[in-house]
């Protein structure tokens, strides 16, 4: 365990601010608080760098409040490469930022922490995608964007949660489907399409592939009135199919979403309370987006330790030191650009996961 402390280099600053300190252990950065001079200082270095911040859905919610830009992976990175600014920080996991400096390849991408990983996009490497496009060699491989930028470069289509299933739906019917990496999105859009040719790579987010049928099921119960709001990759997206295909929950009442679709529903939903299947951060907004509806979470320790890495520290001394840079081989980006591009073209992009 490591301690930092650093003066800021440029203009003035928060005097309670300029001996800050964060200590580095296993859980990433701590010792600073959110406060708000914490908040002033945060923006006023932004500034000074000409910086946009970002951040998604399952960060903390003091993060979230700071940025300029909250949603979700794909709408950020697309995002930063539109907004007029020198540098992008990514508050959120790593392949996020890799995904933005692909679609922004002259900015400069930092992530609070590099160390923020993803177990999803861990379940799949550059080498398990060859040898599996080796056993189907004439395959479409289509990838979620929670991928590393190297799978994103061997893969033919990018997808998100909330087209997957266009994006599914727009390949030649006779051709085999290579999937990945999460078999609970790969099983809804076999559902969905009712293809026979898809072959579903058997990774998953262990945050959400942690939220189970039998949870769903208890709280359905327990609050008749509310709707659902499910995450496809969630374990339990087929079991709410399952309770409104038999009745004990109205079919109006299930609703499989993206994060980004979860707002537009919060917004649209008349129910009084929705009971929520995803990383717990996604309360905050969906709070914000109607906050005359009581959202409660389906698994209340759903919460991904990987997110929460982006602290008040970590933030912190991302603006003041410029750390940590993200970088993608030019090679690699040119690849994973034209998958995601390919997505952007078939229409319907969603709003990112």
């Amino acid at each position: 365990m490591s301690i930092t402390s650093d003066r800021i280099a440029v203009g003035d600053t928060t005097p309670a601010l300029i001996d800050a300190r964060w200590v580095d252990g296993p859980g990433g950065y701590t010792g600073v608080e959110p406060t708000a001079e914490w908040a002033e200082e945060i923006r006023r270095l932004a500034r000074a760098r000409n910086a946009t911040l970002l951040a998604h859905n399952y960060e903390l919610p003091a993060i979230q409040d700071v940025a300029d830009h909250v949603g979700d992976s794909l709408a950020l990175s697309r995002i930063a490469a539109e907004v007029d600014s020198d540098e992008i920080v990514f508050c959120g996991v790593h392949f996020m930022a890799e995904t933005a400096k692909i679609l922004s390849p002259d900015k400069r991408v930092l992530i609070p922490d590099a160390r923020a990983g993803c177990s999803l996009a861990d379940s799949i490497t550059a080498d398990d995608l060859r040898a599996w496009k080796d056993d189907f060699p004439d395959a479409v491989v289509v990838s979620y964007v929670n991928t590393t930028a190297e799978v994103k470069g061997l893969t033919d289509i990018c997808c998100t949660s909330s087209n997957a299933v266009d994006v599914v739906a727009s390949i030649d019917p006779d051709r085999d489907v290579l999937f990945l990496p999460d078999q609970f999105l790969g099983a809804h859009v076999k559902r969905e399409t009712g293809r026979d040719n898809i072959h579903i790579w058997a990774g998953e987010c262990h945050v959400h592939a942690g939220i189970n049928g039998d949870e769903l099921t208890a709280q359905a119960n327990a609050h008749p009135d509310a709707d659902l709001f499910i995450h496809p990759e969630c374990g339990c997206a087929t079991s709410a199919l399952y309770l409104a295909g038999e009745g004990a929950v109205g079919d109006d009442r299930v609703k499989i979403l993206s994060t980004g679709g979860m707002i537009d529903a919060a917004r649209a939903t008349g129910a009084k309370q929705v009971l929520v299947a995803t990383e717990i951060g996604m309360l905050h907004q969906l709070r914000k987006a109607a906050p005359g509806i009581d959202f409660q979470a389906v698994n209340d320790r759903a919460s991904c330790p990987y997110m929460k890495m982006i602290t008040p520290a970590a933030l912190l001394r991302a603006l003041r030191e410029g750390r940590d840079e993200v970088f993608v081989a030019d090679d690699v980006a040119e690849r994973a650009r034209r998958s995601v591009e390919r997505m952007i073209a078939i229409g319907n992009p969603g709003s990112g996961e």
